[in-house]
């Protein structure tokens, strides 16, 4: 067994195969450098439920209160970018078998409030309570 075998779990070596596979796509210029929006849709077309129908909705929330985001896969992940840097990403329960999905804000994301606060949130059910907190987060992180 090889040292890699033991220190990621199966999903977290896939989640490292698809990132290669995207940069390796991105370097022969077989995918659109600006808009992933098919590749996206595609892969969450592809996720079971409950992920697929929260990150349906959570793709048309993102674009509608960011529209200048540009839709990507980040690790097999469905991601938004500015400037080509991840401002957020939606990672579905399934892909590393946990009880929630989560919505995660990287560093190019402008959330900073003082000296610490929260980049992931857990996400179990899309409520409107919980779309205008996303919509809020979004607009903030690209602000």
């Amino acid at each position: 067994m090889s040292d890699t075998t033991q220190l990621f779990t199966d999903e977290e070596r896939a989640a490292m195969k698809e990132r290669a596979s995207e940069v390796k796509a991105a370097r022969r210029g077989s995918r659109p450098a600006v808009d992933g929006s098919a590749d996206v849709l595609a892969k969450i077309a592809e996720m079971a439920e409950p992920d697929r129908r929260m990150a349906e909705r959570l793709h048309v929330i993102v674009m509608a209160a960011a529209p200048e985001l540009n839709p990507k896969l980040w690790y097999g992940m469905p991601s938004y970018a500015k400037n080509g840097k991840i401002v957020c990403f939606f990672q579905p329960a399934a892909k590393f078998k946990t009880r929630y999905a989560t919505l995660g804000f990287n560093d190019a994301a402008k959330l900073d409030d003082g000296e610490m606060w929260p980049t992931v949130f857990a996400l179990t059910e899309l409520t409107p309570a919980a779309e205008e907190r996303v919509t809020d987060l979004v607009s903030a992180a690209v602000r």
